[in-house]
């Protein structure tokens, strides 16, 4: 069965529509490990609720260093590394080792209000900042730079100017929710192919 790992650091809503199409069975896959980078992060108990083994990596203590843990736990464990809402930023051996095995969603339709500083709910309000029409979030393998990797899926929504932030937000986490679990399906299946920054998905 195709192995993956997923990442959290917060409420785990991505992490829990993977369990979700998992056990209903849209998707063939186990999930081997969750690894949250914040102790606090409330998805842990969506993880423990379905004894699956997790790990908490404190950010704030490991700093440059929680690629390598991250390594030692998933080193020739899973197939895929899936970034759940996860914010720290992943170096070293860990990308050299999972190239092009590791993917993340982004709340935005990137190159839009992505990079360094850009996550949660600060993405949605540059969107609505800007005036927008619309926006959206972005599947997309993860490299060394940050929000750069090549892009899988995206998905769209429509901004309305009565909107908020968290109006926003939420109709996107819906599309999240959606775009990650396609991802992850179209890799267990062998049908994404990577060549430089152009990805190639098989029906």
């Amino acid at each position: 069965m195709y192995k993956i790992a997923v990442l959290i650091s917060g409420g785990g809503t991505n992490l829990q529509a993977i369990i979700d199409n998992i056990e209903n069975g849209k998707l063939n896959c186990s999930i081997e490990a969750v690894i949250a980078d914040n102790p606090k992060a409330t998805g842990i108990q969506r993880a423990a609720s379905r004894s699956i083994d997790t790990y908490i990596l404190n950010r704030k203590e490991l700093g440059d260093t929680l690629s390598d843990e991250v390594l030692k736990i998933l080193d020739k464990k899973v197939d895929l590394i899936v970034l759940a809402g996860f914010l720290s930023i992943l170096n070293g051996k860990l990308l050299k080792r999972f190239k092009n095995r590791i993917i993340n969603i982004h709340p935005s339709l990137i190159p839009s209000f992505c990079g360094n500083g850009m996550y949660g709910i600060k993405v949605h309000e540059a969107a609505i900042d800007y005036g927008v029409k619309v926006s959206g979030c972005t599947v997309h393998m993860v490299d060394e730079g940050t929000d750069t990797g090549p892009i899988l899926f995206q998905k769209t929504v429509q901004v309305t100017s009565e909107d908020s932030a968290k109006d926003l937000q939420n109709r996107i986490l819906f599309e999240e929710h959606l775009a990650l679990s396609e991802a992850i399906k179209k890799f267990s299946e062998g049908k994404i192919l990577v060549i430089d920054r152009k990805v190639i998905i098989e029906e």
